[in-house]
């Protein structure tokens, strides 16, 4: 129960200070490009934006069928830890949750990821402000060179060949119209 404890703290201050971080980095990267901070969109360009988070959150919603919020929490913290002690990728711990394989997952290896990049796109897309379409990307580009490399190494020492047939067979952040997962 500790350990929930921990996790359910631990990890939204992380990923809010990710936010801050990468909404910081944004803006002075958009100042450095001399990219104005607001691009004026056309109205309908920014209305297409409530669709995309539309889409973003039923992704979300879609997840979170299969995995609640908290399981996933725990189940990053749990990553996050071993990670950081530099702990076997084989380790259990706390880590017990079978590998899913349903739902988006037969669309996408990553789908919460894809989530978090299209809700950020449909925010920069209605509010009009470049930092956001520069923390979609920040968040793209930390998702697959940081997070997707240490998890996906963590899932295959886990699952072993299951997860190598599921990888194979399953595109890793885009997803696949069609399931490509039976």
């Amino acid at each position: 129960m500790k350990t929930r404890g921990q996790a359910l703290i631990v990890v939204p201050l992380i990923i809010g200070t990710l936010i801050c971080i990468f909404a910081v980095i944004g803006y002075f990267v958009a100042g450095a490009l001399g990219i104005p901070i607001r691009l004026h969109l056309p109205v309908m360009m920014r209305a297409a934006g409530v669709g995309v988070l539309a889409l973003g959150f039923a992704f979300m919603g879609w997840i979170f069928k299969y995995r609640s919020p908290v399981e996933i929490i725990m189940s990053t913290f749990v990553t996050m830890r071993k990670s950081i002690r530099g702990a076997p990728l084989r380790e259990e711990s706390a880590r017990t949750e079978p590998l899913i394989l349903q739902g988006p997952q037969r669309h996408v290896r990553h789908p919460l990821y894809f989530a978090v990049v299209v809700l950020f796109l449909g925010w920069w897309l209605l509010l009009d402000y470049t930092f956001l379409l520069f923390m979609a990307l920040l968040f793209l580009l930390w998702f697959t060179v940081v997070v997707i490399r240490f998890e996906e190494q963590e899932l295959r020492a886990l699952f072993g060949e299951e997860y190598d047939a599921y990888a194979r067979a399953v595109p890793m952040i885009l997803p696949s119209l069609r399931p490509r997962w039976c």
